[in-house]
């Protein structure tokens, strides 16, 4: 995976969920599926975690491995920052991401469009009361404690083709995300701090004045 994609998708892997069968009452889909989700996410005014990304491609072979920490607050603030195997910072003030290279000394700043809003790991702190109009979302149980949701872009354009969610006693543990080429990137948290105080000024992005600074359209 090249740098701006690891950048535009802002997610990545994880290993196979374990299996369960569910009860069919346990199933949702559609807007009532979309709702639940939305009920969920809306009540995470912070999230701040750390993370394993591990990225598997179309014949099952893991290609990629990385590490780091995330901070969410709604509305729209999102820091991420991959510390192995090479660093790389992404802050979004809800108007513009902002993605930092320090190996290639390059800043790029995006437009939050509909494109770059609907990426999966900006669902934690953007807007969600939408899902419906965005997603055909479908939901199960998974044993007592574990909702998954599974996301599917109406949008052809979408970055990916699927995000399945996976929530344990209401608290986000994964996501799971496929694109187009059949690539597999999960992300899965740890030692997750949800609703704790997090200062807005968290939510910068500090870089030298010698890099590069490349905007969209320039």
């Amino acid at each position: 995976m090249t740098d701006s994609g690891k950048a535009r998708w802002l997610v990545a892997g994880f290993t196979a969920l374990m299996a369960f069968m569910t009860p069919a009452s346990a199933e949702k889909s559609g807007g009532e599926a979309a709702a639940e989700l939305a009920s969920m996410l809306e009540s995470y005014e912070s999230f701040q975690s750390d993370f394993i990304q591990i990225v598997v491609n179309e014949n099952g072979n893991r290609v990629q491995e990385s590490r780091g920490s995330l901070k969410a607050k709604r509305p729209g603030l999102f820091y991420w920052e991959t510390r192995e195997p090479h660093s790389q910072f992404v802050v979004s003030n809800g108007e513009t991401v902002q993605v930092y290279d320090p190996d290639l000394e390059q800043v790029t700043i995006h437009n939050l469009d509909e494109r770059v809003s609907t990426t999966p790991a900006l669902l934690l702190s953007g807007e969600v009361d939408n899902l419906d109009e965005t997603y055909h979302v479908t939901s199960r149980s998974l044993g007592e404690n574990t909702r998954e949701f599974t996301l599917e872009p109406r949008n052809e354009d979408s970055l990916f083709v699927s995000l399945r969610l996976t929530f344990y006693n209401g608290e986000l543990q994964e996501m799971r995300m496929r694109d187009s080429l059949a690539q597999l990137s999960v992300l899965s948290f740890e030692d997750i701090r949800l609703n704790a105080p997090v200062k807005d000024s968290a939510f910068t992005l500090e870089y030298p004045d010698s890099v590069d600074v490349i905007r969209d359209g320039a």
